[in-house]
């Protein structure tokens, strides 16, 4: 029997029609396999046959079995009732407390940082965490005592109109002369320079920032002033820091065309160099730009730089430099660092 009055189209995935119970059960007492059946609905052939095995009933006192559409509906919907997703928030209670206290806290972490953390220290069990999405999904549904306000760098969008612009001077080296090795960051040793300022005011003190690309290692110093001489001095100290084997730990530094990088060039000796990316082009060196962002969680703009001495200055890189970092594989930037310095300073 033929029924043209409905259609079996279907979506990929879609569950069985009624409409297709009942098609189902006509072409099995003609007789047709349950192949055929299948092709003739666009079916695939396990769903046709899981079907027809859920919704096989007994008739005649029990004497023969045979399949019912209206009993494979009934069942359908039996085990739709038991088809739902669970809900992880009381079973993940204890990380989701963990994930609140580091976000909140002191530490100011990321919640993909703290997942990560979790993950890596098997503090909990797997089964026992939510992803960082489910995360974010939590705090947009109020499920947590967190805002996105909290999330700084959720919050930040690039809106700004791009401008091209010309006359601007160059100090040094370009950084497309720049080895193809620092783009990589397969080698150690590379590092990108910029300032933080606070008040624009002459004589203001400023933060010198320096990131090594391949650990994401911060150095943040103060410096005395935003002049090229104040920035000479305060990378010089940095660098004797560690000695004679400065030049195994700062094989090239690249900062921007910043007045206050007047003197970078100053610094080459042979081993170490010195490069600069184009006017107006900060994204090239977005390691440091990325950590300045994080600075400024503790310094906003325009908050003088002089209400903080030098050991708030190192606090505050201690602070991020302690953060798992998910492009690290969960590791911190201070033990991968730490680690190639034993192995320099033991060679």
């Amino acid at each position: 029997m033929d029924n043209t009055n409905y259609t079996t189209e279907h979506r990929k995935g879609q569950h069985l029609l009624s409409e297709e119970r009942h098609e189902i059960e006509v072409r099995l007492k003609d007789g047709w396999s349950i192949y055929r059946i299948a092709k003739q609905l666009g079916r695939p052939y396990n769903t046709i046959k899981n079907e027809v095995k859920r919704g096989t009933v007994l008739i005649y006192n029990g004497k023969q079995k045979r399949y019912k559409a209206d009993a494979g509906e009934q069942a359908y919907h039996e085990h739709r009732e038991n088809c739902r997703r669970v809900n992880c928030c009381l079973k993940a209670a204890r990380f989701l407390a963990f994930v609140v206290s580091k976000v909140m806290g002191d530490e100011k972490w990321s919640l993909d940082a703290a997942f990560g953390y979790a993950l890596k220290s098997n503090e909990f069990r797997r089964d026992e965490i939510v992803c960082t999405k489910t995360l974010y999904n939590y705090v947009d549904l109020g499920l947590l005592p967190i805002k996105n306000i909290d999330l700084p760098e959720k919050l930040r969008r690039n809106t700004k109109a791009k401008k091209s612009r010309e006359n601007k001077r160059n100090l040094g080296a370009s950084i497309d002369e720049r080895p193809e090795i620092v783009d990589l960051r397969t080698e150690f040793g590379h590092w990108e320079a910029d300032t933080v300022v606070g008040k624009k005011d002459e004589g203001e003190p400023c933060v010198l920032t320096l990131v090594e690309r391949m650990t994401r290692m911060c150095l943040w110093v103060k410096a005395e002033n935003h002049t090229a001489e104040a920035i000479q001095a305060a990378l010089e100290s940095v660098m004797e820091y560690f000695g004679e084997q400065k030049n195994e730990i700062f094989k090239t530094i690249t900062g921007d065309n910043g007045s206050e990088f007047a003197n970078l060039s100053m610094l080459e000796d042979g081993k170490l160099k010195v490069y600069f990316t184009h006017p107006y082009s900060s994204w090239e060196k977005g390691t440091n730009e990325c950590h300045n962002k994080m600075l400024r969680r503790f310094i906003p703009k325009g908050r003088s730089i002089s209400d903080y001495d030098a050991d708030d200055i190192c606090f505050f890189a201690d602070c991020f430099n302690g953060l798992p970092r998910k492009i690290l594989g969960y590791c911190t930037p201070e033990a991968l660092f730490e680690s190639y310095l034993d192995a320099i300073y033991a060679a």
